[in-house]
């Protein structure tokens, strides 16, 4: 017998769906503000749901969904509003929006809020499935706080070192280490939602659920690094301080010798 707990699942894609309409302002929206607005409404529709029957790792994990996306949507609003350059970019990033057919449009809204939920879905089917087990959820959790606060620290160090030099990418502090922080601590905070929800999954369909997802986001990080190297190497790529840095810094995983995802031609 598959369970998958449809009836909770429906309430939480009509919550995603809603949370992540501001797509329809601006496209990008879809991936970025409406994103962190969708995971943390998924992190306080949870709560509410299954408030009858938490344990205090259980509160953790939701509140770490709602911390995780209300600091990315924050981020992204205060750079969008203050950054002249990053508005120059998300301009000409959504240039053809204008002529993008409104069913496209809802594809990828109908698509992504699905993802949200499948993303969220260890923490969802540890509280469907009543598991009680604690080791795996605080270990989960722990990994993905120390996710938030790579991510915190990154966007902090990389809007300091390109106001003091906008001319040359971040190349100090975490940027010492890997040259995506941002991106990295994004795979490891899905990384503890996913070991969290590890010993609660049952059956196949559930597991099938959680794993897609995790896959999906790395795969969808590996993409952002590489389009982001993109822009860089058409920016700094004939600088030999970046080429440099580039050859002997990882480009997404600390300490594995992945360089470059995109190659000039």
């Amino acid at each position: 017998m598959i369970i998958m707990g449809w009836n909770y699942l429906i309430i939480l894609f009509a919550a995603a769906a809603v949370l992540c309409a501001v797509g329809f302002y601006k496209y990008v929206y879809f991936l970025s503000v409406g994103y962190g607005l969708a995971i943390a409404g998924l992190g306080i529709v949870l709560l509410v749901l299954f408030h009858g029957q938490m344990q205090m790792v259980h509160v953790v994990q939701c509140l770490l969904l709602a911390a995780y996306g209300l600091r990315l949507s924050g981020f992204l609003i205060v750079r969008e509003v203050k950054n002249a350059a990053y508005r120059k970019t998300l301009s000409s990033a959504t240039a053809s929006e204008s002529t993008m057919p409104i069913p496209v449009k809802t594809a990828i809204w109908l698509v992504v809020a699905v993802l949200y939920v499948m993303q969220v879905s260890p923490v969802f089917y540890r509280l469907y499935n009543g598991a009680d087990d604690v080791v795996l959820p605080w270990i989960g959790a722990a990994v993905s706080v120390f996710a938030l606060i790579i991510e915190t620290a990154a966007d902090r160090q990389k809007s300091a070192q390109k106001s003091a030099d906008p001319d040359m990418v971040a190349t100090k502090g975490l940027y010492r280490i890997v040259r995506c922080p941002n991106y990295f601590g994004e795979i490891l905070y899905w990384t503890g939602v996913t070991i969290g929800g590890l010993s609660a999954l049952s059956g196949w369909a559930q597991w099938a659920v959680a794993l897609i997802a995790y896959v999906s986001i790395v795969a969808i990080m590996f993409g952002g690094a590489k389009r982001l190297e993109k822009r860089q190497t058409e920016r700094y790529g004939d600088m030999p301080a970046y080429r440099d840095y580039t050859d002997r810094t990882p480009i997404l995983l600390p300490l594995v010798p992945i360089y470059h995802l995109y190659r000039k031609k």
